[in-house]
């Protein structure tokens, strides 16, 4: 009974786990059909919005199409208006070229009508003409046989007879004419430019007291001079290698004296030794600092020189380093003569003479203010100052009027640049005024001397010529006993001795001249 139980048990609950599964079953497949049914509808909702999308983007490109299609054909619309428009404008302008055409067409046609007639005119004048011409010469035929027969001449000997009268009428006349009017052009020539001159130097007035530059420096006591020295000369041998001069320490009382063949260095040397002497503190290291200080001092004044120069004279635009070489002539002197002050007067009494002539007054103001600009670096390089002022005019673009007034204002000046011929001018009265220069005439005469002496002294010269101001020598040597080799070592001679036996400024140009004549007579 109880086995039967526990079976009855056994199988209601297989039975019930049968009923279960089998509900669960139809409950998952109920639920998978609502889902499948749920997902259908929802397709077709998208695909039904899908369409709708569709259609309304369709209609909104319909729309877009007709508005860019509008707006295309206003644009067309616009651009035909606008060739009609100019098709209208060039028919009108043709049409007025056409009235012009025809109106120049008649005009034409009316000169060819007065054309046609004064060349009718004109050819029955020149029929008359000629009838008048064989008439004439008919009659000048009867008139020279009536005078062949009461001269008793023949045509080609009164031809000849006649012209040789003319010939030396005429030859007195011209040589006449010529001398008078050469007289006269040189009275006025002469009269002008003395006119010129003297006007330009009136008008122009500057102080001319020649300045003398010394390298001497006074000392408070000879106790200052071992100072100086410093123990075992070191002190003396740093300055001297410094400032690269030299100190000369002598028995004179109260005087150190300074050398150096550059100006600007000696300048620096004499200021930097003041400048120890009233600090009492001398020994290397003081007086390379002072040195330093000294030198940049003076640099500012030299670019300071250079820039009121030019601005006295009204000179602008120049370069840096042009400016820079102005003022370095500030410690240069020719003959006693501050070389930057004879520039400014150069520069104003060519502007001068260029307003008398009718030139550039701001050109030649430039030309004579940079025209000795080359004495600021003879020292440095070799060859005459006019070249070496030339080069660095033109190195750093200067006008060409420039550089040959700096090239040739003492050497042939060339004829075809007046300015050139105006600065050395301007140079000559610059030079040559009294007090200008310290040189006395006796010196002049006495180095022009010495000059051609010296040039005398050497075998086969026979003349010797001291000309531009003793800037150079021409020497005249016998052709028939001297060869161009020796007439070239001759040059070379004299110029040794002349770098031996004198002391000049500048240079000194050495000219030979061996020549060839041959002479022959005719008996």
């Amino acid at each position: 009974m109880i086995h039967i139980n526990i079976f009855s048990f056994i199988f209601l609950i297989i039975l019930l786990m049968v009923i279960t599964g089998t509900i669960v079953f139809y409950f998952i497949r109920y639920l998978d059909r609502s889902r499948k049914q749920d997902a259908e509808t929802y397709a077709q909702d998208l695909i039904k919005r899908a369409k709708q999308d569709a259609e309304n983007n369709r209609r909104e490109v319909e729309i877009e199409l007709k508005e860019q299609a509008m707006q295309q054909k206003e644009k067309i619309e616009s651009e035909m208006r606008l060739a009609r428009k100019e098709n209208h404008e060039k028919e009108r302008i043709l049409n007025k070229r056409q009235d012009m055409i025809d109106k120049q067409v008649d005009d034409l046609r009316k000169q060819e009508k007065l054309v046609e007639s004064t060349q009718r005119k004109l050819l029955e004048k020149i029929e008359e003409n000629k009838s008048r011409s064989i008439e004439l010469q008919k009659t000048i035929d009867t008139q020279k046989q009536i005078l062949h027969e009461l001269s008793g001449l023949s045509k080609e000997a009164a031809t000849k007879l006649l012209l040789s009268n003319l010939e030396t009428e005429l030859h007195a006349e011209a040589g006449a004419l010529i001398l008078k009017n050469e007289k006269i052009v040189t009275e006025q020539c002469e009269q002008q430019a003395r006119n010129i001159l003297l006007l330009a130097l009136q008008r122009y007035a500057a102080s001319h007291t020649a300045e003398a530059t010394t390298s001497s420096i006074d000392i408070p006591n000879d106790d200052m001079k071992g100072r100086i020295i410093g123990r075992e000369g070191r002190n003396i041998r740093a300055f001297e290698k410094v400032t690269g001069v030299d100190v000369i320490i002598d028995d004179t009382p109260g005087v150190v004296i300074v050398s150096a063949f550059d100006a600007i260095r000696r300048e620096v040397a004499r200021l930097t030794l003041n400048r120890l002497i009233v600090d009492g503190r001398i020994h290397p290291s003081r007086i390379e600092e002072i040195y330093q200080e000294t030198n940049r001092e003076i640099q500012s004044f030299i670019q300071r020189a250079g820039t009121e120069a030019c601005q006295e004279v009204d000179v602008l635009h120049l370069h840096d380093r042009i400016v820079n070489l102005l003022g370095r002539l500030y410690f240069r002197t020719s003959y006693s003569q501050n070389v930057l002050r004879h520039s400014i007067e150069v520069a104003f009494l060519s502007g001068l003479i260029a307003v008398e002539l009718g030139l550039n007054e701001r050109l030649a103001r430039r030309c004579g203010l940079l025209h000795d600009i080359g004495k600021a670096a003879d020292h440095e390089l070799e060859g005459g100052h006019p070249k070496i002022g030339a080069d660095i005019l033109k190195r750093y673009g200067e006008p060409f009027e420039v550089v040959q007034a700096a090239l040739g204002h003492h050497d042939n000046p060339r004829i075809n640049n007046p300015y050139t011929i105006i600065v050395a001018t301007a140079d000559a009265c610059s030079a040559s005024r009294p007090g200008a220069r310290r040189e006395t005439l006796e010196h002049y005469v006495k180095r022009m001397e010495e000059l051609e002496t010296i040039a005398m002294e050497f075998p086969n010269v026979e003349q010797a010529f001291a000309v531009q101001a003793g800037r150079e020598i021409r020497i005249l040597v016998n052709s028939g006993q001297t060869t161009d080799e020796s007439a070239a070592k001759t040059c070379r001679d004299v110029v040794l001795a002349l770098n031996e036996r004198l002391q000049f400024p500048g240079e000194i140009k050495v000219t030979v001249i061996r020549e060839t004549r041959t002479t022959e007579i005719a008996k």
